[in-house]
């Protein structure tokens, strides 16, 4: 059967069927090519969502000042992780060491804290998870707890004869490490050096710290910035500008 005018133009049955099966064919690919745009763009976003949650916690490495890093986000400036996400946006309790925001968090205010799925995101020590693809997406903050949290700080300290103190002056020497205690305060850690000049700190969180070393006779000080990088072990030279002993 076909349908033609007096003029014979028109289209037979056969003809429409095909043309129908082909823009159903097209439509199909267009369909599935657009699914898959979709969700390539989805889990670029959550990608990149999780890589400035990680900013946000232990800092960016690429960001300088005066030749050294200069964020090491919620991390750095309280000494301790967030307990949750939300710790990154609100303050944990009044602490005087919080600067935060560290994320934007949205214009819902926690939309921070969701994939492109618009599912929670799960936050564990050091790694965030996204799960709303159906596999899971990770970012790893830091090799391990301990690279962020316990670092060493050790150092040599001298005079200008490049003289260690001995025996005899090493206890005139008081040595003040001044950093976050991961509870919202900012506390002096002191110690002594050896009668060869050495001393060492354990436990340092990373961050950007200040060292003072106080001759206690005549309370002559020195003052370093300490930069402590994850899992690194930061070593100074300490030399006072006097003869001292």
């Amino acid at each position: 059967m076909t349908w033609r005018t007096g003029d014979n133009s028109g289209f037979t049955l056969i003809e429409i069927v095909v043309v129908i099966l082909v823009i159903g064919v097209i439509a199909t690919i267009v369909t599935l090519r657009m699914g898959e745009s979709i969700e390539t763009a989805r889990f670029e976003q959550t990608k990149k969502e999780l890589d400035q949650l990680a900013f946000a916690v232990a800092g960016n490495p690429d960001v300088h000042s005066k030749g050294a890093r200069d964020d090491f986000g919620f991390v750095g400036d309280n000494g301790t992780l967030p307990r949750t996400l939300d710790d990154l946006v609100q303050n944990p309790g009044s602490w005087t060491t919080w600067h935060g925001p560290y994320v934007d968090p949205g214009p819902n205010g926690d939309d921070f804290k969701r994939d492109a799925w618009n599912v929670d995101y799960t936050y564990s020590d050091t790694l965030i998870r996204s799960t709303g693809s159906g596999a899971n997406i990770d970012k790893l903050i830091a090799p391990s707890l301990s690279a962020l949290l316990s670092n060493t700080v050790t150092g040599l300290i001298v005079d200008a004869n490049m003289q260690p103190p001995t025996i005899t002056y090493a206890d005139s020497v008081l040595i003040l490490l001044t950093c976050p205690n991961g509870s919202g305060s900012m506390v002096n850690r002191s110690t002594y050096p050896d009668s060869h000049g050495h001393f060492s700190y354990t436990g340092v969180p990373i961050g950007n710290h200040t060292l003072r070393v106080i001759y206690l006779p005549a309370t002559d000080t020195v003052t370093y910035a300490v930069t402590v990088y994850p899992n690194r072990i930061v070593s100074l030279d300490i030399v006072f500008p006097a003869d001292l002993w």
